[in-house]
């Protein structure tokens, strides 16, 4: 077989692998829309603007006043999603969250199965009582595979036993359903808006597709500050 037909579909499979790396995705993009670009259909951009504000019902880091806003859409199944928490996260929270220069902030795109649904549910239901970030943490350090029983309902209620919850007031609001409406309702605001995997964060208006390395986000949050 011909080496010089080898060679450029090597590199094009590597470049594949890179891609898959960074950005977990089984959504195409709306048809004639750009990811991370507003226009077209909807929103318009001062309608896509207002969405990427702080919302009352927001699980926020930092300060809600300060200058630049990280909105992270994600799904608590997405290998990608925990990656992003256990390097970059951290990363932007130390340096611009604790700082007050930047807020950050949580939306669920649960798109990978019922198992991701019923994670931001319970995730949810910690927030009831003070523990959304502590929940959101512990779920990205105990993935293990997609829709395989890691976020069974027995675990997730063990999760909150684990983390010191109320565990009747969680059992309670997780066997209700009372959020997956929510859910649902954010997925499809995180679709209007370009989102096609996760993560997708948004930096301000500027969306940044998949677990980048935190100098990207630098690059981005620092051009914010300028402003």
């Amino acid at each position: 077989m011909d080496q010089k037909i080898l060679i450029p579909g090597a590199i094009i499979l590597a470049g594949v692998i890179v891609a898959g790396a960074l950005l977990y995705s089984k959504i195409p993009p709306a048809p004639g829309k750009t990811p991370g670009v507003f226009g077209d259909s909807t929103p318009g951009v001062e309608e896509g603007a207002d969405a990427l504000k702080i919302q009352k019902d927001d699980f926020v880091l930092g300060s809600p006043a300060a200058k630049v806003v990280l909105v992270e859409y994600g799904d608590f199944q997405c290998p990608f999603c925990g990656r992003f928490f256990k390097t970059t996260e951290q990363q932007i929270v130390d340096t611009y969250v604790k700082t007050g220069k930047a807020a950050f902030l949580w939306r669920d795109f649960a798109f990978l199965g019922e198992e991701s649904f019923r994670a931001a549910e319970a995730a949810r239901c910690a927030g009831e009582q003070g523990k959304f970030w502590d929940y959101h943490n512990y779920l990205f350090n105990h993935q293990n595979g997609e829709n395989k029983g890691a976020f069974a309902d027995q675990n997730l209620k063990s999760f909150a036993k684990t983390l010191g919850l109320n565990e009747t007031t969680f059992n309670s609001c997780f066997d209700s359903g009372k959020y997956k409406k929510a859910i649902e309702d954010a997925t499809a605001k995180g679709k209007s808006l370009g989102v096609n995997g996760t993560p997708a964060t948004f930096v301000n208006s500027q969306m940044i597709s998949g677990a980048q390395p935190f100098s990207v986000f630098q690059k981005a949050i620092d051009e914010e500050l300028r402003k």
